[in-house]
């Protein structure tokens, strides 16, 4: 089998929707006649990653074999590295690399967590995600709470994006809301708390040491994510779990953060090198005993592949995550993820177990230049 083409290019989840908003996809085709599909980091709706895609990666790939994977993703990693592994190349490179495991899956005939292994478990449960609660008020957090609650999450994770050039703009305000919440819950109910690298490093610790007096199972992203060493610092003077990772692209990246003091690692599958990139994550964190606990806010094709790499991961310590709910969840698969009674099913049929809605696709694709 060898690849004979790629199509990169953007999906308007709903017209009108800012640039911004649109998601990052690629199908990757076949003589053989399989096509495979992955998904970038949608920053600014992934444009770059699809730029570098579509004229760089693209050409340099005809021809090859695509179950060669880790050897076609390091090769180009090298040959591109001046564009810069930190952002839009990753992004680009874990698209290609989940497309050509979604192929493997396809000619063999079997679920890509098989070819990695073998699942340590096929019900997965979910931690929902709530963004924006820096900007609404403790009412409205707890409404929002709420709603999410009647879906069964095994964990509640709230986000603040926060202005990162203003940090610690609130830290009474944030403690306000992390207090309420924790009222509404429950004592006995697992939260986490994403700063979004809004905090200074003392505000970090103070903030921290309210978060472990409200018993919060994880605090994430405290300070900028490119201060590693004071992000090990805050790490090392709470007993809360600090994690960081998110906007991590490269395992050395990865393991300065573990070197630094942090515990708890969230590498992304659709920015950390897709599935070859998060499988040597893991290998890793199990290497330093340090919790691996992948990012992942995409619903779709990097929520599934996601999975799959969870579903094999031995040492699975918290939920998937399951961000804010969107119109973006089911419109162009035929059988999208969806949680049944607070659980994921990671899918058995062939490769990652999505099959696009080629009208839905149509009506929805935008071209890249």
């Amino acid at each position: 089998m060898k690849i004979t083409g790629i199509e990169a290019f953007q999906i308007e989840w709903a017209k009108g929707d800012a640039p911004e908003k649109r998601g990052a996809f690629l199908r990757v085709h076949t003589d053989a006649g399989l096509v495979g599909i992955g998904e970038a980091s949608p920053m600014q709706g992934g444009l770059a990653s699809l730029m570098i895609l579509k004229h760089h990666i693209g050409p340099a790939i005809i021809g090859q074999d695509p179950l060669d994977h880790a050897v076609i993703h390091d090769r180009l990693i090298h040959r591109l590295v001046k564009l810069g592994p930190e952002g839009a190349l990753g992004g680009a490179l874990a698209a290609l690399d989940i497309a050509l495991w979604d192929l493997k899956g396809k000619l063999l005939g079997q679920p890509v967590y098989k070819l990695l292994g073998g699942a340590w478990r096929t019900e997965l449960p979910f931690y929902a995600s709530i963004g924006g609660n820096g900007a609404r008020t403790v009412d409205e957090v707890l409404r929002v709470v709420e709603a999410r609650l009647k879906d069964k999450p095994a964990a509640i994770k709230i986000r603040f994006d926060n202005d990162r050039t203003v940090p610690d703009a609130d830290i009474p305000g944030d403690i306000a809301k992390a207090r309420a919440v924790r009222k509404l819950v429950g004592d006995g109910f697992p939260l986490a708390f994403d700063a979004n690298n809004g905090c200074s490093t003392g505000g970090a610790i103070r903030l921290g040491r309210a978060l472990e007096d409200l018993g919060f199972w994880w605090f994430e992203e405290p300070v900028q994510h490119y201060h590693i060493r004071e992000m090990g610092e805050v790490a090392r003077k709470l007993d809360i779990t600090v994690s960081a990772g998110e906007q991590t692209y490269t395992l050395a990246g990865l393991r300065d953060l573990i070197e630094a003091g942090v515990t708890m690692v969230q590498p992304d599958i659709v920015k950390m090198g897709g599935i070859t990139g998060l499988m040597r994550c893991a290998v890793l964190c199990q290497a330093h005993g340090v919790e691996l606990v992948p990012h992942q806010t995409q619903p779709t094709i990097g929520h599934m592949a996601n999975m799959h790499v969870v579903a094999a991961q031995l040492q699975a310590t918290k939920p998937i995550e399951l961000d804010d709910p969107s119109n973006r969840r089911h419109a162009v698969f035929t059988a999208p993820p969806r949680p049944v009674d607070g659980l994921f099913h990671v899918p058995t049929t062939p490769g990652l177990g999505l099959e696009l809605i080629e009208a839905e696709i149509a009506a929805r694709r935008l071209e890249i230049g």
